[in-house]
């Protein structure tokens, strides 16, 4: 009965999956002609059988930011960035439509140690990190194999130094990999939404407003309270917004 289930399953994803590969060609066909609201409805029919991919985000962002619906482009480069960070194409397409925010903030630079180590981080996902690891500890049994059963001094020599290089690169990436996990948590970013949105010093429409924000500006959430997010930009200012006003990436 299992396998039955199991063959069920598998005919039915490579059904969906086909069938979300057409309608994805068919929104690229829509899109080269111009009809990017027509290309938007394809992508996401794609998107709401459950299917994602970076390609997909990408073109939605390119979709959106043709209709010049600027936060919902961003949103969506936010989106495949997650998925491909080290791709060229969805840094400088969403480049374009940072562009077109109306808010001028500030990012405060790293700096030292801090700087050097969040960018190696940041060159693979923790999924990378992980995979890394793995096989450089796959790598360092293999050696310590070959050096225990070698039977020549040099063969032992050179699989035991490459061995110890090898399992010090595992501990390496395995704490990279920690660090990408724990930077993954405590990253929580969102987008305005809202044309226009005022930002309150405290989680009530009666508090004081402290600065605004227009659409397509991207915040960290830090706390939640009834209908309110904490946010903070890049440039350390924070405040209460609207939770209607945002969308968590």
């Amino acid at each position: 009965m299992k396998a039955v289930v199991y063959i069920l399953t598998f005919l039915w994803a490579s059904l969906t999956f086909a069938q979300n590969e057409t309608i994805f060609e068919q929104g690229n066909a829509l899109y080269n002609d111009g009809k990017y609201a027509e290309a938007v409805d394809k992508y996401q029919t794609i998107l709401d059988s459950g299917m994602h991919s970076s390609e997909l985000y990408f073109n939605l962002g390119n979709a959106y930011y043709k209709l010049n619906q600027i936060a919902p482009s961003i949103y969506y480069y936010e989106k495949a960035l997650q998925l491909n960070p080290q791709d060229k194409d969805i840094k400088n397409n969403m480049a374009y439509a940072k562009n077109m925010t109306i808010d001028a903030i500030d990012v405060v630079p790293e700096a030292g140690i801090s700087k050097i180590v969040n960018n190696i981080t940041n060159s693979m996902t923790y999924d990378g990190w992980a995979i890394t690891t793995v096989l450089l500890f796959l790598a360092f049994v293999v050696l310590f194999l070959i050096y225990y059963f070698a039977e020549y001094t040099n063969r032992k020599r050179m699989a035991f130094t490459g061995s110890f290089l090898v399992l010090a690169a595992g501990i390496l990436t395995l704490v990279l990999a920690f660090h990408s996990f724990s930077l993954d948590k405590k990253n929580n970013p969102a987008i305005v939404f809202a044309q226009e949105s005022q930002v309150k010093s405290e989680p009530n429409l009666s508090s004081q407003e402290v600065f605004k924000l227009h659409e397509g500006t991207k915040v960290q959430i830090l706390d939640t309270v009834n209908n309110w997010k904490k946010i903070k930009l890049a440039d350390g200012k924070t405040g209460w917004i609207s939770s209607e006003d945002i969308k968590k990436i």
